[in-house]
């Protein structure tokens, strides 16, 4: 039975998750090695915004403000676990529902859209968050969006992200895209499976299902 976000909410694969309570800006378990550059480098200069969705407990985001004085840094996780620090505006609640009440030069989601329903759906409002030259980088694996009797939506998908400019590095499971975009794709959600069982990073991870 396919669970709606509701349900997915409260489910021990996602609300449980501890992909990035530990997570560090810089090192071995860091966001510079999983989005494959430093947000603070890519940050540097006045007025800057940084927002990260599934952010865990936002440690590496209290790490970047430490550096970062004039940045504003949103953090958004499902739940309240976040570390104590100061200087980023770390705020609980579902990302599948939350909307920001600006844009941003860079928004980033590192191992969190494996728990996301509508992966889809989450994809295109976060385009919408983008600045003119803004960049968007998460990580995603694509053969977790699967269509009505289970088979992965393949390359017609790749085919139509790539169209509308958004790069996907099937390799490392990387999917960006620089600048804000109106992306409209021809899927209609169903709902998650939360029993899918581990991904490419061993960890249980979430099915979205489509027509």
């Amino acid at each position: 039975m396919l669970l709606d976000d509701q349900a997915l909410h409260v489910s021990s694969v996602v609300a449980n998750n501890a992909m990035n309570r530990e997570r560090q800006l810089s090192g071995v378990n860091s966001y510079a090695k999983v989005l494959g550059f430093d947000p603070v480098e890519l940050l540097a200069g006045t007025d800057r915004s940084w927002l990260d969705l599934c952010c865990g407990s936002g440690r590496a985001l209290i790490q970047a403000a430490a550096r970062l004085d004039e940045a504003t840094i949103v953090g958004v996780d499902l739940v309240d676990a976040f570390a104590p620090g100061t200087g980023p505006e770390l705020i609980a609640a579902p990302v599948e529902t939350w909307t920001p009440d600006r844009t941003f030069d860079l928004i980033t989601c590192v191992h969190g859209l494996h728990y996301v329903g509508d992966k889809l759906g989450m994809l295109v409002r976060i385009l919408k968050w983008l600045k003119p030259g803004g960049r968007f980088v998460a990580d995603l694996d694509l053969t977790s969006i699967r269509m009505t009797g289970g088979r992965p939506a393949g390359r017609r998908l790749t085919t139509l992200l790539r169209a509308a400019g958004i790069e996907y590095d099937a390799r490392r499971h990387r999917i960006s895209r620089t600048g804000p975009r109106e992306l409209a794709l021809p899927y209609v959600y169903l709902g998650a499976d939360d029993r899918a069982g581990p991904n490419y990073t061993g960890q249980p991870a979430v099915h979205s299902y489509y027509r």
